[in-house]
């Protein structure tokens, strides 16, 4: 394996997770059109904001750790599509898919490990 299929390999499920954050990040937007006031608000934020803090908490983890990636992604996909399967199915591809293919990336990282951080 060379340097660049390395370099990709090791950062693609990092940089796909910090993107899914980001794009989780976006649903929070709608307490604004709640009218709550300020305190109010914000706290709905930061409620809102709880899936993204689980995302980042468990690629901190991951980042050193990657078979935690692999397996909490993929419980936390699991998770989620139990929880919304039966009222929206087709959330499950749109939030479970992506954490499906982090999983399987973190996997594959793991599965490399030795092979990425050797040195080149």
């Amino acid at each position: 394996m060379n340097t660049f299929s390395r370099r990709l390999l090791f950062w693609t499920p990092r940089v796909i997770c910090s993107a899914f954050a980001i794009f989780l990040s976006l649903f929070a937007l709608d307490v604004f059109n709640e009218h709550l006031g300020f305190g109010r608000t914000l706290l709905a934020l930061l409620i809102h904001l709880l899936p993204v803090y689980i995302v980042l908490l468990v690629l901190a983890i991951a980042w050193r750790r990657e078979w935690v990636g692999a397996a909490g992604f993929a419980g936390l996909a699991m998770w989620y599509a139990k929880g919304v399967w039966h009222r929206h199915p087709d959330w499950v591809a749109v939030i479970g898919g992506p954490m499906l293919v982090i999983a399987a990336l973190f996997l594959v990282n793991w599965l490399k490990h030795d092979e990425l951080r050797a040195r080149p």
